[in-house]
């Protein structure tokens, strides 16, 4: 077989797998599609395809074929995060901006401490800080990652659960609007790099003029050119991001921040993010499971991933807690936040990549804080929708 057969083969076992175990399973209720698809990126890898069957895994996934799906991988998650930016909606969290950052502050600061000091247990042994890594900096980039909440995630499963367009759900997402602003401010000085300090304050300086005269025009061309002036805008920034040394996901983010989702349409946004995941995405799920190694054993790479589920999780639901007793909500209340604010799929991973591509954790590191983030999105739902069914008369008479 010639490359573009073994890579049209390599394509449709990416999109074939997840989605017939998704469909065929019915797993929506406890594992939505996205959550399969990257767990099927997990199976598909070397970790447990390979092990199981080299010989096969080594000739489809070979490396010019790895290459091939690598460079739509990195397309993919650009869309996404890029649109991730576009969506967010600083102005109601202004508007309300005690409750908001006080709930946001807490439920990203106290996961935030419990996750950095699960990390610290973590780094007292070799192999888990990348070779480019400062301690610092592993200890801070685990800590963030059980602090995440994944928005769009977020976003898909309320729409599911029919609470999106209620006050609660816009409340929700307010509080995860702020704390998407603060992962990502964390991970700009995760990378900050003294070597290339000229570079990434050049990069700040052009981009704040640049992003000014791309508002300027965007805000008078037509709707339908704005979406070609986005993507070309989308991929000068990720150039730039990466020519400065902070990764082209971050240039890809504050590429879709500076930009209004009014320009675009919230409902033409909505579909376009689920085409990018319906069509490209799958594929940046599967350049993910192919990244995940077990050299310090399963077992001991389950049982890191469950220190740190517990730090992820204890500590959003106390942080929501904690807010909760403030702002005197119900306990229900609460919780039924605190879970939904545990959606860490996508945003977590991306996060986790860029972490892995600048060596600051190993690839050991980056299976476990996987492992964490699938298991994290995976509890929301089954634990939110009795707490929906129980508040449900507050939820509606809130609208």
């Amino acid at each position: 077989m010639n490359i573009t057969e073994i890579y049209l083969i390599a394509l449709a076992i990416v999109f074939a797998v997840p989605w017939l175990v998704w469909r065929l399973g019915r797993t929506d209720h406890w594992a939505p599609l996205v959550v399969v698809q990257i767990v099927g990126g997990i199976l598909l890898g070397p970790g447990v395809l390979g092990a199981a069957f080299p010989d096969y895994y080594a000739f489809v996934f070979r490396p010019d074929v790895i290459m091939a799906l690598n460079g739509v991988a990195w397309w993919a998650v650009m869309l996404f995060v890029w649109i991730a930016g576009i969506e967010l909606d600083l102005s109601q969290a202004w508007q309300h901006r005690r409750e908001t950052g006080l709930t946001a502050g807490l439920a990203l600061g106290v996961p935030l401490l419990a996750g950095t000091a699960a990390a610290a247990i973590i780094l007292q042994f070799p192999g888990w800080r990348g070779p480019k890594g400062e301690y610092w900096q592993a200890l801070l980039g685990i800590g963030m990652s059980c602090a995440v909440t994944a928005l769009p995630i977020l976003v898909l499963l309320m729409d599911k659960l029919g609470i999106l367009r209620e006050q609660l759900g816009q409340r929700i997402l307010r509080y995860a609007s702020l704390d998407d602003i603060a992962i990502w401010g964390v991970l700009a000085l995760i990378l900050l790099d003294f070597d290339r300090l000229a570079r990434q304050a050049l990069f700040i300086l052009g981009f704040a003029f640049a992003a000014w005269a791309m508002r300027w025009v965007m805000a008078r061309i037509g709707a339908a050119d704005r979406w070609a002036v986005g993507l070309i805008w989308l991929a000068m920034c990720g150039f730039a991001g990466d020519w400065a040394g902070l990764h082209f996901m971050v240039g890809a983010f504050l590429a879709g921040v500076v930009l209004d989702a009014r320009w675009f349409g919230h409902e033409a946004m909505d579909r376009f993010r689920d085409v990018v995941l319906l069509t490209i995405m799958p594929v940046f799920f599967l350049s993910t499971g192919l990244r995940t190694q077990w050299e310090g054993g399963g077992l001991t790479v389950f049982a890191v991933a469950g220190l740190l589920l517990a730090a992820a999780v204890g500590g959003k639901l106390l942080g929501v807690h904690i807010a909760g007793r403030l702002l005197g909500w119900s306990r229900a209340e609460a919780r039924l936040i605190g879970w939904l604010l545990q959606t860490k799929a996508l945003i977590m991973i991306i996060f986790a990549n860029i972490l892995l591509d600048k060596q600051v954790i190993t690839p050991t590191t980056f299976t476990a804080l996987l492992l964490m983030a699938v298991a994290s999105t995976m509890l929301t739902k089954p634990f939110a929708s009795p707490l929906i069914a129980k508040l449900g008369a507050r939820v509606k008479a809130e609208a």
